[in-house]
């Protein structure tokens, strides 16, 4: 009685590492295909993305113009006062705020 017992355990754990060995041989098969696609993933960026990249850049630079914009409003006022310090200031405000208009966008309405 003991040695079928013992049969009967070992074609049930037979079995059973079978299912083991048919799901782990799928797991290796499909291993790589698993990887590539997420490397191709983590490597392209989707179009919504890319929309929210832009969409941050673009206030980034319109945060900045109104900081120049009111940089050069304080300057020009100091300036008319007669600060020649702040005149030279507001020089290089200007420059800086004329290289960044062509980067922002205008809003057409």
């Amino acid at each position: 009685m003991g040695l079928v017992v013992r049969l009967l355990i070992f074609a049930a754990a037979s079995a059973a590492l079978q299912g083991c060995l048919v799901k782990t041989a799928v797991d290796v098969a499909t291993l790589p295909v698993k990887v590539v696609s997420k490397g191709v993933d983590l490597a392209t960026t989707s179009q919504a993305e890319a929309d929210q990249k832009r969409g941050r850049a673009i206030r980034r630079r319109e945060e900045q113009l109104g900081r120049l914009q009111r940089d050069h409003e304080k300057l020009a006022r100091k300036c008319q006062a007669g600060d020649t310090r702040a005149c030279a200031d507001d020089e290089k405000v200007s420059a800086q705020i004329a290289e960044l208009v062509p980067s922002v966008p205008v809003e057409r309405h």
